[in-house]
């Protein structure tokens, strides 16, 4: 029943997200405006393994929104359903996981070992802690994030696999290394931020199941074959995808050494935030320029270096901290803005994996404290008190999962969280703006909007997109004169292609309407140019539509 409660507790707490919207936040992109996927024909297939946009090669992530839509069409509930549904299950596949890490670490072998009681209850924290923990909420409550679910759901099966292969003193078996390194292909398909997964089982190897010993690194790294091979195929499509599909830090805005302070300070951060979880966003800006002499990059850089020599100088009495600390670093690494461009320099979602590492130290710390009060080391009352304040951190932290997911559920709560929590978050300004935008209310909204996007430029002037969404709501005023100046801030930046029909419609719109403006002044020469500057971008438009 263990396996059961721990899904059914972790599913629990994010049921708020049931209720929930299409997001302003790439859901528009993905779902409201992308027919691609809608449907389980030949051309839906196709596009799914063929896509990189955003620079993902996630075919089997977007098969599963095809499923979706087949199933309910374009009714939000189901998609959060089924990303309820997939973490629930990858709660549960974690318990196995941790039990099996647990009693590895105790050197408890064999299936009647990983049943004994304290062994249970100390995956249980685990996996709870994992499940429950709000840094799971974004990757949840948010559909697009079904891409990080469904990788983990994979992943964990092949640690899983993994684990079993490696039952006994001799060498892994090769069926359940085959199982695992299929599992680790579907895990690439579905996002290639798990790539990464074969060091980290060579970490396992070496601790906490102590095979190095035993085997040495020859015979490790030929029973991985397999899973190498994977790694690289999967390393090539990932690498090609991102070049083709995402934006990459050029090192001109980054060198070196602003990359490994982004990386450092991104995995601080998530340790952070595991640790105490509030004021979660759904948006860490990017900013414009990284410096050591920035204080939270410098002293995250010297902490990593620090925190990380004391983990390898402790490794003997505490082995577990440094397996941990690599794990997670290893889990994070593929997804850290050090490599590509983006708005958002640690989103809560790249934590889903990389916590595992510090759930299983949880579950560790109440495995050690079971003990303690098995051999009399302490006194049973405190063991009980320990376990009240498990019972109640565990709680909390469900309860504040279920608070953070009703923010999640539509687009205008969340990007008001999210300026309150930073009023100097530009693309949060931009966000808010497009929800008041989109919204009921009529002028007003329109006016507030225009507020928004006005502070979003003004917060950074180097990002595009606040300028075309000023224009549009310009346009929307009837302000067309005053709206050509943004839209074409917006051409300068990002240039006006065939790909643009929104861009085209709402430029060509506004020249029109200044053009009739001038018209009403008699400067009919200026207003000739204009109109045939919209006639142009017009002309392209029908075959865009």
């Amino acid at each position: 029943m263990i396996p059961i409660a721990v899904a059914v507790l972790t599913a629990v707490c994010f049921l708020p997200t049931l209720s929930g919207s299409f997001l302003n936040w790439d859901d528009n992109v993905n779902f409201l405006d992308n027919p691609a996927y809608r449907g389980l024909g030949v051309e839906q297939l196709r596009w799914a393994f063929t896509s990189v946009l955003f620079g993902h090669y996630i075919p089997l992530t977007r098969m599963s929104w095809s499923l979706n839509y087949v199933l309910g069409g374009m009714e939000p509930w189901g998609y959060h359903l089924a990303n309820v549904l997939l973490h629930g299950i990858n709660a549960t596949t974690f318990y196995f996981v941790a039990r099996r890490l647990l009693a590895a670490v105790g050197g408890t072998g064999g299936q009647q070992g990983r049943r004994e009681p304290a062994l249970c209850a100390a995956a249980t924290v685990a996996a709870l802690v994992f499940g429950v923990h709000p840094l799971r909420v974004e990757p949840v409550a948010w559909i697009s994030g079904r891409a990080d679910l469904l990788c983990a759901t994979f992943a964990l099966l092949a640690v899983w696999a993994y684990l079993r292969a490696v039952e006994g003193e001799g060498r892994a078996r090769p069926g359940p290394v085959v199982l695992s390194a299929a599992a680790f292909a579907a895990a690439l398909l579905s996002k290639g931020g798990v790539l990464l997964l074969p060091a980290a089982l060579i970490l396992l190897d070496v601790y906490p199941l102590r095979r190095l010993s035993r085997l040495g690194w020859r015979s490790l790294l030929s029973e991985k074959i397999p899973m190498l091979l994977v790694m690289l195929a999967g390393g090539t499509v990932i690498v090609r995808a991102v070049r083709e599909g995402a934006v990459l830090t050029q090192t001109s805005e980054y060198g070196a050494v602003a990359r490994i302070s982004v990386l450092a300070y991104s995995f601080l951060v998530s340790v952070a935030r595991f640790i105490w979880p509030v004021a979660l966003s759904p948006l860490y800006e990017m900013p414009a320029r990284v410096s050591l002499l920035e204080p939270r990059f410098g002293l995250a850089l010297g902490a990593a270096v620090l925190i990380t020599a004391v983990l390898i100088l402790a490794r003997r009495r505490w082995p577990g901290g440094l397996a941990a600390w690599t794990f997670s670093a290893l889990m994070l690494a593929p997804t850290s803005m050090a490599v590509r461009m983006g708005a958002d320099l640690a989103p809560d979602r790249y934590t889903y994996l990389s916590g595992i590492g510090f759930a299983t130290l949880a579950g560790s710390a109440a495995l050690t404290v079971i003990q303690l009060v098995r051999r009399g080391a302490i006194d049973p009352w405190r063991g009980w008190a320990a376990a009240l304040a498990g019972l109640v951190a565990i709680a909390g932290l469900g309860a504040t999962s279920w608070s953070f997911s009703q923010v999640w559920r539509q687009s205008e709560t969340l990007w008001r969280w999210a300026v309150e929590l930073d009023p100097d978050c530009s693309v949060c300004h931009g966000k808010l703006g497009e929800s008041a935008l989109g919204g009921p209310g009529g002028t007003a909204r329109v006016v507030e909007a225009e507020g928004l996007f006005r502070r979003a430029i003004a917060l950074r002037p180097d990002l595009p997109d606040a300028y075309f969404n000023l224009g549009t709501a310009l346009v929307v005023q009837g302000r067309y004169a005053e709206a050509e100046a943004p839209l074409r801030s917006y051409t300068q930046r990002v240039g006006v292609e065939p790909g643009l029909p929104g861009l085209r419609s709402q430029l060509a719109q506004a020249l029109r309407g200044h053009a009739r403006e001038l018209q009403a002044r008699g400067r009919n020469a200026e207003a000739d140019t204009l109109l045939a500057e919209a006639r142009a971008l017009e002309s392209e438009w029908p075959a865009q539509r």
